[in-house]
């Protein structure tokens, strides 16, 4: 059966409806599409060199995103912190009114943000509009605990916070921490993922400076803007979600000030299978494991299965991954009509051709060094209109007993590939699991809970499941990482306050240079 677009969600719908709510974001009077402002000194201008950017879903240009120089970022920050000033002395009701404010706001477009989603990012519609409701439901418990936690006379940092963030959860991540940052009393700074998610964080951003908050937004090289989103002296703080290789980078810049941060540098975390036969309940987890494609930093790429229970494992698993729904996120057959359901997928795209091709290579090259392929799936047959570009879509793979030296064996792969280490021992399933020097969540698949607990002592993952995954958790559960996959203070809850404001009588908890402390996860 043909299919087509669902009515009413082809981009230049989309984005008329952005720009119709956020005018002054948006700059339509070029013949070259609309290109994104800056959201600099308080004004959205048209500043920068103008860059297209495109689509996952099917490689549509969408916009021009604006780039910034490094001069243009440091007047930027300059102003945020004189706003910042400013704000620290607003009374906290007023902050909470504004924030307030803008949570109506950013509801009223709730389903308008979850679209800008699918086609930026490609997460199909449910997820993305779970994306936008744990921001905004998230943000909400904040404001009615506020109060209690700013009760033991914590005050605002001396400058504003720093935000520079992966593209993969641009509101539930991104938008969520800035307005808690906002209602403890900080200026904040984002700087626009230059992968995805730009329009999105536009609007919203329009919104939130609509309600009056001292939000700034900059978009630009990383190479080009970090040294001043980092290093500038009047940044109070440097929120960092990424990967190792930037987020080291970004740790390194720090090494010579005593600048607050809270650094998330990812990890691969593994679920490890032992002395276990409730394969049912584990199924139905796997499956969920899924979504959006493992695109997110507590998804489960491995799993360390103890050699005698291989085949049953197998038994199991292979059926769930064959079971995975892909394709285009918005594609529907000609019986659609408005108010049906968009198409329940699993995941669309990953985030560019790019990195559709670079996870295929890691598949390629650990197959030539000797991993086992026990499955690798194909785009045919996936919903995809006719005609369109399917260039950044992956389909599961599962690779048996990756060889040492590839990629796949040290690093998450950021995408539908899962790899399977067989193990004979407790010690080498501690060790396996423990391959990349530090995860942010790891499970253990265990009748025995009583042993599960023994073992989950040695593993270098900040929160470990027994029978369940564990993830980034919202309201009031911390968030943080063992090893190398964090540094600096750990959030969620009570703890994002604390990492984003000085006082108090104990020290935070976190991976510093000096020491480590971990709270009750």
């Amino acid at each position: 059966m043909a299919l087509r677009l669902a009515d009413g969600t082809s981009w230049s719908d989309t984005l008329a409806r952005a720009v119709a709510a956020t005018p002054e974001a948006f700059d339509t009077s070029a013949d070259g599409g609309a290109t994104l402002h800056n959201l600099v000194e308080g004004q959205w201008r048209a500043l920068g060199t103008p860059t297209a950017v495109r689509s996952p879903v099917d490689n549509t240009t969408l916009v021009n995103l604006a780039r910034l120089d490094a001069d243009a970022a440091r007047a930027a920050v300059a102003h945020a912190a004189a706003a910042h000033r400013e704000w620290a002395r607003t009374p906290l009701a007023e902050r909470t009114a504004r924030v307030t404010d803008a949570l109506d706001a950013l509801t009223a477009h709730r389903d308008l943000l979850a679209l800008l989603l699918v086609w930026e990012i490609g997460k199909p519609w449910r997820l993305a509009c779970a994306d936008v409701d744990r921001a905004l439901d998230g943000v909400r418990w904040y404001v009615g605990e506020i109060e209690r936690m700013l009760a033991d006379g914590r005050e605002p940092l001396p400058g504003p916070v720093s935000n520079i963030a992966s593209w993969n959860y641009p509101m539930s991540v991104l938008v969520h921490a800035e307005l808690v940052q906002l209602l403890a009393g900080n200026a904040v700074i984002a700087k626009t993922p230059s992968q995805g998610g730009a329009v999105c964080l536009t609007v919203a951003h329009a919104l939130m400076r609509r309600a009056g908050l001292p939000a700034t937004l900059v978009s630009g090289s990383g190479e080009e803007l970090s040294e001043v989103l980092v290093r500038a002296p009047e940044i109070g703080a440097v929120a960092f979600v990424g990967g190792r290789s930037n987020g080291g980078k970004v740790a390194a810049a720090l090494l010579d000030s005593d600048k607050r941060h809270f650094i998330e540098q990812e990890g691969l975390n593994a679920w490890g299978i032992w002395n276990f036969s409730q394969w049912d309940t584990l199924a139905a987890h796997l499956k969920k494991g899924f979504e959006y494609g493992k695109q997110r930093c507590t998804a489960y790429p491995r799993f360390v299965v103890q050699r005698d229970l291989v085949d049953e494992f197998l038994d199991m698993y292979l059926p769930v991954v064959r079971s995975v729904r892909f394709g285009h996120p918005l594609a529907v057959g000609d019986d659609w009509s408005a108010g049906d359901p968009l198409p329940e997928l699993d995941f669309g795209p990953l985030i560019s051709a790019a990195k559709a091709d670079e996870l295929r290579r890691k598949v390629d090259e650990a197959v030539r060094g000797g991993a086992v392929p026990l499955h690798r799936g194909k785009l045919d047959g996936a919903p995809f209109l006719d005609g369109q570009d399917t260039s950044a879509y992956v389909a599961p793979a599962v690779l048996l007993a990756p060889p040492g030296r590839s990629r796949l064996m040290h690093a998450e792969p950021f995408g539908p590939v899962d790899t399977i280490v067989v193990v004979d021992t407790t010690d080498e399933l501690l060790a396996q699991m423990n391959a990349s020097n530090g995860a942010l969540v790891a499970s253990l698949a265990c009748d025995d809970e009583e042993l599960a607990g023994k073992l989950a002592v040695d593993l270098q993952a900040f929160k470990v499941g027994i029978n369940k995954p564990r993830s980034r958790g919202d309201r009031d559960e911390a968030f943080g990482g063992r090893g190398a996959s964090w540094k600096g203070a750990f959030v969620g809850g009570d703890l994002l306050v604390q990492a984003v404001t000085v006082g108090g009588d104990r020290r935070l908890y976190g991976n510093f240079p000096d020491y480590s402390s971990y709270p009750a996860t």
